[in-house]
């Protein structure tokens, strides 16, 4: 009867949790839907919005010179009241219909003014309303995502290892959050990158087109556009590739992939990287490569946010044994007791938190160093060469 009993309550929890499951899918499927609108509606409004300042800013130029014209009408209206017997009847009445016809077409104007940029305040409203409700259904769809990768688990083999999940929960929910950071990141990085340049680049195509029957002149410079466009789209995927997986870590190795980063990121920021290898004696696997350079990614990073730096400099030592990383800056610094709040918090992303549990992973050492106004300094260091490191 235990056995049994067991078993029934073995399977109504994996009908419980099945049921969770399709249950999270499908609210999954609905708030991405809800997102795709929010999206599209955001995207709607930017395109009305900016119709509408247009339209506002040749209103605004219409009533300055009605204004003028209606005032000099004024003027001239008094001029020829006051000196009646200068002027014919005809010449009167022509003033005085000149001077109500400018008022009329004045009044009117102002309230079509009035009017448009009420219509544009209103429509600024709603586009921060939609902005916000898009970050919320975002940050929902990662969460509910989140869940799923947990509970898309083995059930069983969960429950066997109740114990050992325990203590790494933290660490499984701080690397998917990583990741779905990272995922994010690079969906954004797509949207408002090479997905906007080639939407634009179909309306430029489908504009070439016509013009082409009208005027070639047009038509060839809408083309040049249009060349100079999808160069910067093939830019911004190029820049997309590098982040998710540099090459030149496969080609070249880490340390000339770091120094054509830090070149890289002095040009952006005018921040200066100096890069210095004490020695180099050992061949490092791939992945503790690829580690380190995001360690170091992540560290110019923090240091262009935040640090307000002038110069950085990246250390690396590299032997049979062991492999150091040193990354310092001579920027603001920090109080080391903020670095709790960094720690407690989940959301923080692939961050200070994110390199330290690199380094755990890897069986290394992950220190920081900083006080206010006098920079702040990284160390890593990692065991060279493992005995697992032979299964690769």
């Amino acid at each position: 009867m235990v056995i049994l009993k067991e078993t029934l309550t073995g399977q109504k929890m994996n009908e419980i949790l099945y049921k969770t499951i399709e249950a999270i899918e499908n609210s999954k499927k609905e708030i991405f839907q809800i997102s795709e609108n929010t999206r599209n509606e955001c995207e709607k409004s930017n395109y009305k919005l900016s119709e509408i300042n247009s339209k506002t800013k040749v209103l605004i130029k219409e009533v300055d010179k009605l204004e003028l014209e209606e005032m000099k009408s004024r003027k001239k209206l008094a001029d020829v009241s006051k000196n009646f017997k200068d002027y014919s009847e005809e010449d009167i009445k022509r003033a005085y219909e000149k001077a109500n016809n400018l008022r009329v077409e004045l009044i009117i104007k102002r309230k079509e003014e009035k009017d448009i940029i009420l219509q544009r305040n209103d429509l600024e409203r709603r586009l921060k309303v939609n902005h916000e409700n898009l970050e919320r259904a975002e940050k929902l769809i990662s969460q509910v995502r989140i869940a799923l990768e947990y509970l898309n688990g083995d059930f069983d083999e969960i429950i066997e290892t109740f114990d050992e999940l325990n203590k790494k929960q933290l660490l499984g929910i701080k690397v998917i959050k990583a990741q779905e950071n990272e995922r994010q990141r690079v969906a954004r990085d797509i949207h408002d990158g090479p997905a906007q340049s080639l939407a634009n680049v179909v309306l430029k195509t489908q504009i070439s087109e016509k013009m082409i029957s009208i005027d070639k002149n047009k038509a060839l410079k809408e083309l040049k556009e249009l060349k100079s466009l999808v160069r910067e789209s093939l830019k911004d995927i190029r820049k997309i590739i590098y982040d998710l997986r540099p090459m030149s870590l496969d080609d070249l190795g880490l340390v000339p992939t770091i120094r054509r980063y830090g070149e890289e990121f002095h040009k952006e920021t005018g921040i200066e990287v100096n890069v210095d290898v004490l020695e180099l004696e050992s061949k490092m696997n791939s992945y503790v490569q690829l580690s380190v350079f995001r360690i170091v990614q992540e560290s110019l990073n923090n240091i262009k946010k935040h640090a307000e730096a002038t110069q950085a400099s990246i250390l690396i030592q590299v032997n049979e044994a062991r492999l150091k990383l040193i990354i310092k800056d001579d920027g603001k610094g920090f109080e080391m007791d903020t670095l709790k709040k960094y720690n407690d918090d989940i959301d923080c992303g692939f961050g200070l938190m994110g390199m330290e549990e690199r380094a755990k992973l890897l069986g290394g050492i992950f220190g920081i160093k900083s006080s206010i106004g006098k920079g702040t300094k990284i160390v890593l260091i990692l065991p060279n060469n493992r005995k697992d490191d032979l299964n690769e």
